[in-house]
């Protein structure tokens, strides 16, 4: 089981699908976040919005991402974990022209570090519209 103690910060980075449900954006229209974060220290270094039909972010979304966590990091991951349910093509090559190693693991595997975060993001953005 991976745990946020097997990992030194900036070892490795996970990137996952944040909300439940999809978000309604107005000049969007529906749109799924898409967060990397680091696993030691569960720190999220961005998100990204990309529209519901699209399977997972646009090569220069993703590029943008990692270029704004190596900013604040002064660095990239070693690795760069995926859950094995999500499409991630260009992410998977993205992250190998970076010299990312990109590890699949069942989403399971994930949730010990993308629970907290997913709870905090559906209280935020996917309250009912009645709790408002």
């Amino acid at each position: 089981m991976l745990l946020p103690k097997h990992f030194e910060v900036n070892e490795a980075w996970i990137v996952f699908r944040v909300n439940h449900a999809p978000i309604r954006i107005d000049a969007e229209g529906d749109c799924n976040a898409i967060a990397l974060m680091d696993a030691a220290s569960c720190f999220l270094l961005g998100v990204e919005l990309i529209p519901v039909a699209a399977v997972e972010p646009t090569r220069g979304q993703f590029s943008r991402m990692l270029q704004h966590a190596q900013r604040q990091k002064q660095q990239l991951p070693k690795t760069l974990f995926v859950a094995r349910e999500d499409v991630a093509d260009l992410v998977t090559r993205v992250a190998a022209e970076r010299n990312i190693d990109v590890v699949r693991v069942p989403e399971h595997q994930l949730l010990v570090f993308t629970s907290e975060a997913r709870e905090a993001f559906a209280q935020r953005f996917e309250a009912p519209l009645g709790d408002a």
